[in-house]
């Protein structure tokens, strides 16, 4: 089944140094842009990190420092890269929790300050947890029926996860073909940042999600204690989650 869109979407894949989105990168990504018409659009390179690539990381992906001591640095392609997805929704494999949150991080650093909120997320690998419990390598197998030769390679992972989440859609007639509803109904739940730090509660406002406030209303711990919001700014955040509590702090001093 082909999808039903309303406006491009984009599937994307990462391979990184690690899996720390305040603190790894890059080293390969790979997008298909998919138009309501149908047409595709494949871009797929290796990016400089700037950084030594742990033999950890090059054992999965297979990326060394060599392959990519000549390819352009994340900043040397942002502009280009933000105006490729303008305008478009997302869809991934775990691309919610982890490529997601690392892509933002790596465009603010390169000091493109982007803005989702008004996109689709659609990861596929929650549609696939909450249907049938596998990785995308069985997903690929399961609904496809073929082997994923290339895995861990941006490109293939891409394809592949472009694939299944068509063939879910001919699998699971209760799925809409939809990328709002396939946006929500692959939400792990609602975030205010990428990295999951904060979140909105049952009032629509948000929380911390980790440490000793954990659950606690972001604003009411900043005017109680200070020092809270500085020791998170001087921390190892992600930036976007450093931007999103500047922001709730600046609203609330406005107020």
């Amino acid at each position: 089944m082909e999808l039903n869109l309303k406006r491009p979407i984009v599937f994307f894949d990462l391979e990184t140094t690690g899996v720390d989105p305040a603190k790894d990168r890059i080293v390969e990504i790979s997008m298909v842009k998919v138009m309501p018409d149908g047409s595709e659009e494949v871009r797929t390179r290796r990016i400089n990190p700037q950084m030594h690539i742990p033999e950890a990381s090059t054992a999965i992906h297979g990326i060394t420092d060599d392959d990519v001591r000549d390819a352009p640095s994340f900043a040397q392609i942002a502009k280009s890269l933000y105006k490729f997805i303008e305008g478009c929704d997302f869809g991934g494999f775990n691309s919610n929790r982890f490529d997601l949150p690392v892509l933002v991080e790596e465009f603010l650093r390169a000091g493109v300050d982007v803005d989702f909120k008004r996109r689709r997320f659609v990861d596929v690998q929650n549609i696939f947890h909450k249907m049938e419990q596998r990785t995308l390598v069985a997903a690929y197998k399961f609904y496809c029926g073929k082997e994923l030769a290339d895995a861990h390679s941006a490109e293939a992972d891409t394809m592949a996860t472009y694939e299944v989440l068509k063939a879910q859609l001919d699998r699971y007639p209760e799925l809409q073909n939809d990328v709002q509803y396939l946006a929500e109904f692959s939400a792990r739940g609602e975030t205010v940042d990428y990295a999951g730090r904060i979140v909105y509660n049952d009032k629509g406002e948000e929380v911390f999600a980790f440490g000793k406030h954990k659950g606690r209303v972001v604003s009411e711990v900043f005017a109680e204690e200070p020092s809270y919001y500085s020791w998170m700014m001087n921390g190892d955040f992600p930036l976007y989650t450093k931007k999103v509590i500047t922001e709730i702090r600046c609203r609330d001093k406005k107020s």
